[in-house]
């Protein structure tokens, strides 16, 4: 809702605006459908080209994201912190070896489905349960865990940034297409050199829609859905370093309420529960 608002406002005060100052909305909408096809054309084309499949598909699945709210907010970063605390609980008080058979089957673990919205997360699940069944074999230290989940973690940042830099890049080349576009009005225009100026008015009109359009698309839609997307993939990798650090506080011998207190820690002051927020939540998730 706020993406869509955002929009309407930028649009409607650029456009109303000119409106209200005497511009001709009707050059702009004449010229809008060759314009649009110019450019969207030559951009997406372009856009192919640049972008590997596995990038292209990725960037078309995260669009519509922009228009969702972000599900990382408190209540899930709660749930989260419950779930690791209730597991680790279990750990240390019936030993490691408790807890093998939900690192195994998650689908079927009770602790899992305590937080259906966590066991539907097939990302969240795997890096949780990958850590805890090394920690269950015992054979690294929490040295070498957290050096593999370091890098675990800045794959999972690029690959979840290679979509917005990929919007990033489309933003940039667009206004290059308005000035493709625009410099075709142009030749057509001397082409048609003959015609009266109320003719070659409209035609010098209509190349330059195509520049204008061009810097708008890229300051005012694309560039924002871009800087949007991003801050979602900033959010969704401060999940995974919640769960590295409390894994590891664990490792290092902390309770699972200090080890959770250590995960809540790293979370973004606009999504961190405070300390009583979360123990009173862990009380009644037992």
């Amino acid at each position: 809702m706020v993406v869509i608002l955002g929009y309407a406002v930028s649009l409607g005060c650029i456009f109303g605006v000119y409106v209200f100052h005497g511009g001709n909305i009707k050059v702009v909408l004449e010229a809008l459908p060759f314009e649009l096809i110019t450019i969207f054309g030559g951009a997406l084309g372009a856009f192919a080209v640049a972008n590997q499949p596995k990038v292209l598909k990725a960037t078309l699945k995260l669009i519509p994201q922009a228009l969702k709210s972000s599900k990382y907010t408190k209540a899930r970063f709660l749930s989260l912190l419950a779930l690791l605390y209730d597991i680790l609980q279990k750990a240390r008080k019936d030993g490691l070896m408790s807890i093998e058979q939900d690192v195994e089957n998650p689908r079927d673990s009770g602790l899992f489905n305590k937080y259906p919205d966590l066991a539907q997360d097939h990302h969240v699940v795997e890096f949780i349960t990958d850590y805890l069944r090394m920690m269950v074999s015992g054979n690294l230290n929490a040295h070498e865990i957290e050096n593999l989940m370091d890098s675990e973690i800045d794959t999972h940042h690029d690959e979840a940034h290679e979509p917005v830099a990929a919007i990033g890049r489309l933003a940039g080349a667009l206004p290059a297409f308005g000035i493709v576009a625009a410099v075709l009005g142009v030749i057509n225009t001397m082409g048609s050199v003959g015609q009266p100026p109320s003719v070659l008015g409209g035609m010098i009109a209509s190349a330059l829609v195509g520049t204008f359009l061009d810097i708008l698309l890229a300051y005012a839609v694309v560039e924002p859905l871009g800087g949007l997307l991003d801050q979602k993939a900033q959010d969704g990798g401060k999940e995974l370093q919640c769960i590295k650090i409390t894994l590891l506080a664990s490792m290092q011998g902390y309770n699972p309420a200090t080890a959770i207190e250590f995960g809540r820690k790293v979370l973004f002051s606009t999504e961190r529960p405070s300390f009583i927020e979360l123990e009173n939540h862990v009380r009644r998730k037992k």
